[in-house]
Formats: structure tokens, sequence, C-alpha cells
């Protein structure tokens, strides 16, 4: 009986390196010369050396059961510890087909669509369960209906200890099909303190990279029952927004003088703009009394002037959408001047792109002001205080 297990044993190594180093080197070298990819990943997770290791256990499987005829309890018991190792065995095998097809989905960006991790761990998490209960059930010589009307008993157990799991799987299905978060989107969400991208949507989690690289951590379900910002919409627009505005002095703001008009015209952006308000404004102080009088009549203001000048100046910034708003506009005035705010679009959405875009627009208006005879409202600092002079009583 010794010899014949040891016989048994010689086969089903035998029967492995033929496989191994037979059926699944061929395979392998199939699979490296095929012009697709995604077998490659397969054979990177060693899914068909798993699937090998099957092939010795059905040997044996087969054989001692010969062997140990005699022996019926010894024959019983390798029976059933060689029927475990099988579930087992093809369990991890299919573990390693799942964690290649996930990655098959991340590469050809399908979890950007669907929730493939998720799904992917739930299938794992179920396979575990079935692989326990078949486990214990050929130990146990029982039918595995008789566990599973067990596990309706636990039900709720199993709910309360699994809660996030199943909260984090239904909330991961309503993501994927509202298309509410997917790999790679920017999120904001304050309440967990990230502002970053998705670098994974898991079965209970998404991890967001932040953009100090940090890592932050959002159970999947609060995504669905709190309130979040997501840019997508922005990146794939192709537009990203500046609302920004300057405050102008409201002291520095007066009527243009004959003078202003003639150095203003020859703005390239004001060419068209100023002789066209010229005669608008003249047609419509005809036959006004007393138009010398400032307050009779209509007049042009550095202002409005320097509004309509910053209009042409973005329609023809090259960096500037020109399909989306464009809009210079005037805010209510407060106690720091009249707040005069750009409400544009660049057409490039890359945040270090557009923060350079956004800051040369404010430099070049900042820089021509006084051209207009306008100044930007400033709080008194200490540079100022000290430069004051006493006044000789």
């Amino acid at each position: 009986m010794i010899a014949m297990l040891g016989v048994s044993f010689v086969i089903a190594a035998v029967a492995y390196l033929i496989v191994r180093r037979g059926v699944v080197k061929a395979m392998n070298l199939v699979i490296q010369r095929s012009s697709v990819t995604w077998d490659d990943v397969f054979m990177k997770y060693k899914v068909l050396e798993k699937l090998s290791m099957l092939v010795p256990a059905m040997v044996l499987d087969l054989l001692l059961p010969i062997v140990l005829a005699e022996h019926k309890l010894a024959a019983n018991l390798a029976d059933r510890l060689i029927n475990v190792a099988l579930v087992i065995l093809l369990i991890r095998a299919i573990y390693s087909a799942l964690d290649a097809v996930n990655e098959i989905a991340e590469i050809r960006d399908i979890s950007r669509r669907l929730p493939v991790k998720s799904v992917v761990q739930l299938i794992k998490l179920f396979l575990f369960f079935v692989g326990v209960i078949i486990g214990i059930s050929v130990l146990a010589d029982q039918s595995p209906v008789i566990f599973l009307s067990g596990l309706g008993v636990a039900t709720g157990l199993v709910m309360l200890v699994f809660k996030d799991t199943i909260l984090g799987f239904v909330a991961g299905i309503q993501l994927a099909a509202n298309r509410m978060v997917s790999k790679g989107d920017w999120i904001q969400m304050d309440k967990y303190g990230a502002d970053g991208a998705v670098e994974e949507v898991s079965l209970t989690t998404v991890k967001v990279r932040n953009w100090d690289n940090t890592l932050t951590m959002i159970p999947a379900y609060a995504l669905v029952s709190d309130a979040f910002r997501n840019w997508r919409g922005m990146s794939e627009s192709g537009g990203r927004r500046i609302k920004r505005a300057l405050n102008i002095d409201i002291n520095s703001i007066r009527f243009l003088t004959e003078e202003d008009r003639v150095r203003l015209s020859r703005i390239n952006y004001l060419k068209d703009y100023l002789p066209r308000k010229i005669i608008e404004v003249t047609e419509a102080n005809a036959g006004i009394a007393d138009i010398d009088v400032p307050v009779n009549g209509r007049r042009l203001t550095n202002v409005g002037t320097f509004r309509a000048y910053l209009t042409e100046y973005l329609r023809h910034h090259d960096k500037v959408h020109k399909d989306m708003t464009l809009m210079v506009r005037q805010l209510a005035p407060t106690t720091e001047g009249l707040p005069l705010e750009l409400y544009i679009f660049t057409n490039d959405t890359r945040w270090v792109v557009y923060e350079g875009i956004q800051a040369d627009i404010f430099d070049h208006i900042f820089a021509i002001l006084p051209e207009f005879g306008l100044t930007a409202f400033q709080n008194p600092t200490g540079e100022d205080i000290r430069s004051l002079r006493p006044v000789n009583s």
C-alpha cells in the first residue's frame, strides 16, 4: 500500500510537470506571440499556472480511493481533503482571473464607465463564502443546502457585519449607472477633505489623491448620500472658467476729455469703438440745451471705455474660449470700490496652464489701468502712513 501511495504521488507529480512544463509553457509562448494584449494580462497573473495545480489533485482524487480501498476511513478522509483542496485551488485560480479582468478594464478605461473593481470584489466575497460552505459540507459529509438554510437564520448578523460592503456595492452601482464619479475624475468633497483625482473606486471606498499628494479614503455610500463637486464636466467641455474681479477706486472714475479721446483712439482695440460711440453720443445730445454742463446729456467715461477695451482684448486673446460666455461686468459698489468682474473661459483646462493664463490677463489689466486714468483700490498700508508728512501749523 505504501508503495502504491508512492506511485500515486509520482504519477500526480509527472502529470503536473507535463501540464506545467508542456501545455502551459506552450500556451504562454502562443500568448507572447499573439497580436492581442489582453491575454498577456492573464499570463502576468499566472492563471494557467494556477489552473495546472488542479491536475495533480484530480489525479490523486482518482488514485487514492483505489489504493486505500481496504482502509475505508483513510480513503474517505483523503477523498474529503482532496475535494477541499480542489475547491481552494479552483477559487484561487478564479481570483487570479478576476484580477486580470480588473486590470484589463483599467487599461481599456472600461472602469471609468462601469464599477468593475466593485463587481470583482463582490464576486470574490461571494466565492469565499461559497468555498467555505462547500468545504465545510464536504468535511462534514452533508449537503450544502443545509448550511445555506442555516445562513438564512444568520442573515441579520451578516448584514450587520457587512453593512459597509453592502452599502458600498449599492452605491457603486448608482455611481456607475449615473456616471457620478469615475477613475481619473477631479472631485472636491470638503466634508472629507478631498480635493483631487480619483485613483480607485472599490467596493466600499473611493480613493482620492489630493493635489498635495495626500490620500483621502471616502466611503462609497457617502458620495451618494452627501454632496460633492465633480469637475469632469469642465474637463470634457474644453473650457475652464475665470471669474475674478478687480476693484476700481471710485475716486478715479471720470468723464473722458477731448485729450483722452485722442490718446485712447490710438489703441487698436478701441479704434472701432470710440468713433462709433462718439457718433452715438453726439446724436443723443443733439438739441439738448446747455450741453457744456457735464450733467446734461451723455458722456463717455473712462471706466466704460476700459470695459469696452477689456471685452475686445479678451475676444482677441488666443487662450480665451470664444464659444463660451465672455463678459466684463460691473458688480455692486462696495466700501472697497467698484468691482469689475471678468467672466470668461480658458481653452486649456490644465491647472498649471490655467493659472498662468489667468495671471497673464490680470498682469496686463493692472498694468494698463493708468492709461485710462483709473487706479485699483487698495487699503492704506504702513508705507502709506509713513510717507505722510505733518502739515506745519
